[in-house]
């Protein structure tokens, strides 16, 4: 066994990959090597820390030096200061705003991790996601071992149920009933993930998968041995080259540790697993959908009874999870179902992965106990929003969900009470909007994701939702009418009432919950021919204050449509006629005398 005196994990995330973390990695390792250190120091390629925002990280232990904003350039500063001369390089130290400069925090005592508990995330920034026996050394597969070895199938499945484990996929469904559905049926059977992950500003799954594939593959083995399934599939979007890559390493590993194929644990139970690539459709992630693209069909959903646990993947008995949920399956068998209800709440238990992102301080990866308020994530985890702005609303379930006003921040975050407010949890994004957002133009990106991502099967998504978004570019571009909020509301109910899938219908959740929260704006838009976040173009101008102005020219210099005139060191002015709104002047001025009405 080598022993280490020092640890480098460096980040191997998409976040941090795509901020050149890779090149950080390969820079150590020559360094390491020219000074000798090869076997003193170990380097570990991880999974996302979590905060993205602070991204490229490297983290040093012993000392847990959190370094933040790696370059290229600092790393043979960290190898010659740290490693060799004992020195933390204190100016790439992440600091909260409470920190001394020379400070080194824990990382459970950094105001981003203090109110979290990472359970699905236990091993994400901690382990080698390409070594398998660094996930055998946090007690990986030990809850296969046991359940094969331990237990029935019926006591797998009601230790899950007693749990009070819901799926993390948006529906909330309680997970042992569905496995308890499949079991009841008889033959060939199917275990399947979806990993498609679709909801805008969402890559919480993605992130497991980078971070730790064994998790999802271990559960899947284990929920095989439930249901009585020797097959499954992870379905996992194309657009995920990192995900992908490392799922295919842990299965050939677990192939070649015999933790995956025939006679696992020598107990006669066989089980395998296959990948089958999106192509990135937002459709796909309706389980019957998913099933069909599985199967080389047209990603469409299917009416529903049979439901999948009778006729699913190959029209045989299936069960779908999606990623967050199997990567609690584990934990749960080897530290049981009381200790999983020790989180959350009576109805909503364990913890919760938000992918927070948007107008917010620090952008990441988020898991919570359920029950957490929307404060406290926002705030005590997510720092506020930048620039000193005020906080406006949150959209939680992505194009499926609906926007929380500030009124609504000491919300608990669960299931039942998001609904209650008018949302949902869906799979976990988190997008954060200020006072610069306009609530109208927000409804109308979801709504215009959802048009542009519709199957087109069924009608009155593949019509209702083209007619809502027609009449929010009207409302947008100004040419709303008395009576558009009303159209809205009653297109809203008839798509909820009629549409095939559950993609359609919570379609207009984003139109809906916006109406309820912020109808001044949209009466704004339609009435007063104005956009109060002076967002949408057509309604909005730019303004120059006469008293801020002195007339230094510098606005009229750079505006590219000539629209700005006036005397040497005298008040200018805006010929909106010729304007094209393109908000150079405002970010010239230096005296803050340029405005948006």
């Amino acid at each position: 066994m080598d022993l280490f005196r020092s640890t480098i994990l460096v980040c191997g995330g998409t976040g941090c990959t795509s901020s050149g973390s890779m090149k950080l990695y390969s820079r150590f390792e020559e360094l390491l090597a020219a000074n000798g250190l090869e076997k003193e120091v170990k380097l570990v390629r991880t999974g996302c820390f979590g905060l993205c925002a602070a991204g490229p990280v490297v983290i040093v232990y012993p000392e847990g030096a959190f370094y933040s904003h790696v370059k290229l350039e600092d790393i043979d500063e960290i190898v010659s200061e740290h490693l060799v001369k004992g020195r933390v390089v204190t100016r790439l130290l992440f600091k909260d705003a409470d920190q001394a400069a020379n400070e080194i925090k824990p990382l459970d005592d950094i105001n981003f991790y203090q109110k979290q508990k990472r359970v699905v995330l236990r091993n994400c920034g901690v382990i080698d996601p390409e070594n398998i026996d660094e996930y055998i050394a946090f007690d990986g597969y030990k809850a296969l071992a046991k359940v094969l070895t331990e237990m029935t199938p019926q006591q797998v499945q009601e230790e899950i149920l007693a749990s009070g484990l819901r799926g993390r996929g948006g529906a909330g469904f309680p997970t042992g009933l569905k496995w308890k559905f499949a079991m009841g049926s008889k033959g060939k059977k199917y275990v399947c993930c979806n990993a498609d992950e679709g909801d805008p500003g969402a890559f919480m799954d993605r992130s497991v998968l980078e971070g730790d594939p064994h998790a999802v593959l271990e559960a899947m083995a284990i929920a095989g041995y439930c249901i009585g399934s020797d097959e499954g599939y992870i379905y996992v979007r194309a657009e995920y080259p990192i995900a992908v890559k490392r799922l295919e390493i842990a299965i050939e590993q677990a192939h070649e540790y015999g933790l995956l194929g025939e006679n696992i644990f020598g107990t006669g139970f066989n089980f395998d697993i296959h990948i089958r690539l999106g192509a990135g459709a937002f459709v796909c992630g309706e389980e019957t959908a998913l099933m069909n693209s599985i199967e080389g069909k047209r990603g469409e959903p299917r009416p529903r009874p049979p439901f999948p646990a009778v006729k699913g993947l190959f029209e045989k008995p299936s069960i779908l999870n999606n990623v967050e949920t199997y990567a609690n399956i584990a934990q749960i068998i080897l530290k049981g179902a009381d200790w999983f209800k020790s989180m959350g709440t009576e109805k909503s238990t364990g913890t919760k992965i938000f992918a927070l992102g948007g107008k917010i301080n620090n952008s990441g990866l988020v898991e919570i106990p359920m029950g957490t308020t929307l404060r406290e994530i926002i705030y005590d985890i997510g720092g506020g929003c930048p620039n000193g702005k005020a906080f406006k609303a949150v959209q939680t379930g992505g194009p499926s969900g609906g926007c929380l006003p500030a009124s609504m921040l000491d919300t608990p975050i669960d299931y039942d009470n998001l609904i209650a407010a008018g949302s949902m949890m869906g799979s976990g994004g988190m997008i954060v909007m200020d006072e610069d957002n306009c609530m109208v133009d927000i409804a109308r990106f979801f709504l215009d994701f959802t048009v542009d991502e519709s199957c087109g099967k069924c009608t009155p998504c593949r019509v209702g939702t083209r007619r809502m978004l027609d009449i929010l570019n009207r409302i947008c571009e100004g040419k709303g009418e008395d009576g558009d909020i009303e159209r809205l509301e009653d297109l809203a109910s008839s798509i909820k009432a009629s549409a095939l899938c559950g993609l359609g219908q919570t379609a207009p959740n984003p139109v809906l919950s916006t109406i309820k929260q912020f109808r001044s704006e949209y009466e704004a838009h339609i009435y007063e021919k104005r956009c109060p976040a002076g967002v949408c173009k057509n309604l909005m101008k730019y303004v120059i204050d006469p008293e801020k102005c002195k007339g230094c020219t510098a606005c009229a210099r750079k505006c590219p449509a000539g629209a700005i005139s006036g005397e040497v060191k005298k008040p200018h002015s805006i010929d909106t006629t010729k304007c094209i709104k393109c908000g150079v002047c405002m970010d010239t001025c230096k005296f803050g005398a340029i405005s948006k009405k």
